[in-house]
C-alpha cells in the first residue's frame, strides 16, 4: 500500500543488488526513508535514499554506520538484515575459512546491526526487526551444513532477541525463503536448485517480491503482536 510507511526510517543491509535492492525500492515506494548499508556502491538514486558503505561483519563499521544513520535520519523504525552469503559443499570438503565467512556474514552481521539499531529503537519504544534465514534449516539439505547452521543461528538469535526486546515495543521476526532467482544461486548447478524446489510445496523459484511481501507484513505498525516468528516461504512439504 502506498505510503504505508510514510515518515518511517528503514535500515536495510545488502542493498547494492538482488533482494536488498528490491526491498529498498519497495519501502521507498511505500513512503519510507531508506538507509542502505552494504560494501558496494549505491545503485539506487532517490531523494529519500541514503547509502552507507560498510562491512556489516565488522563491529566498528556497523556501530559507525548505524550511528550515522540515526544522526542523519533522526530515528530508526525498521531494520531488515538482508545481507548474507551462501556456500554449498560436503562438510568433509569445507575449509574452516568458509565456515568463518558464513557465520560472519549471515549471523554476526545480523547480531551487530540488530544490537546497534535496537539501542536507538528502545528510546522511542518502537521498532521492527526482520532477519533473513532459509528453508535450508528445516530441510537439512545435504551439502549445506555450514550454511544451514549459520541461518539456524539467525533464527534462534531472533527468537531470543524477540523476548529481550518485547518490553521496548520492538518486534523481531524471521523470513526464511526457498531458492530465489538472484545472483546468489547463479553458480549453483541447476539440478541442485531443482532438488530443493522439488521439496517445497510451491514448485517454483521464488521472486524478490515474494520476500518483500513477507518482510513488509512483519514491518507494518499493525503487526505489533507478531514477534519471535519464522515464516518459511515456498512451503515446507
Amino acid at each position: 500500500m502506498f505510503d504505508a510507511f510514510a515518515g518511517q526510517v528503514a535500515v536495510i543491509t545488502g542493498t547494492s543488488r538482488g533482494i536488498g535492492r528490491h526491498l529498498a525500492e519497495r519501502f521507498l515506494g511505500a513512503g519510507a526513508m531508506v538507509v542502505g548499508v552494504s560494501r558496494g556502491d549505491a545503485t539506487i538514486e532517490h531523494e529519500c535514499y541514503v547509502h552507507l558503505q560498510a562491512d556489516v561483519t565488522v563491529e566498528a563499521q556497523v556501530t559507525a554506520a548505524i550511528r550515522r544513520a540515526h544522526r542523519e535520519a533522526g530515528r530508526i523504525d525498521i531494520v531488515v538484515n538482508n545481507a548474507g552469503g551462501a556456500a554449498m559443499n560436503h562438510t568433509l570438503l569445507t575449509p574452516a575459512s568458509t565456515a568463518e565467512r558464513l557465520m560472519a556474514v549471515n549471523f554476526q552481521s545480523t547480531f551487530l546491526v540488530s544490537r546497534e539499531a535496537a539501542r536507538f529503537m528502545q528510546r522511542r519504544k518502537y521498532g521492527r526487526i526482520v532477519n533473513v534465514s532459509s528453508v535450508a534449516v528445516p530441510l537439512q539439505l545435504e551439502g549445506e551444513a555450514v550454511y544451514a547452521a549459520s541461518k539456524a543461528a539467525v533464527a534462534t538469535f531472533s527468537q531470543v532477541l524477540a523476548r529481550e526486546l518485547a518490553t521496548f515495543g520492538i518486534t523481531v521476526n524471521v523470513v526464511a525463503p526457498g531458492p530465489i532467482a538472484t545472483d546468489l544461486i547463479r553458480g549453483v548447478p541447476p539440478e541442485k536448485i531443482q532438488g530443493v524446489v522439488d521439496r517445497l510445496a510451491l514448485k517454483r523459484l521464488l521472486e524478490p517480491s515474494d520476500v518483500a511481501n513477507a518482510v513488509e507484513f512483519f514491518c507494518r505498525p499493525e503487526s505489533s503482536a507478531i514477534t519471535g516468528q519464522t515464516l518459511y516461504l515456498g512451503g515446507i512439504a
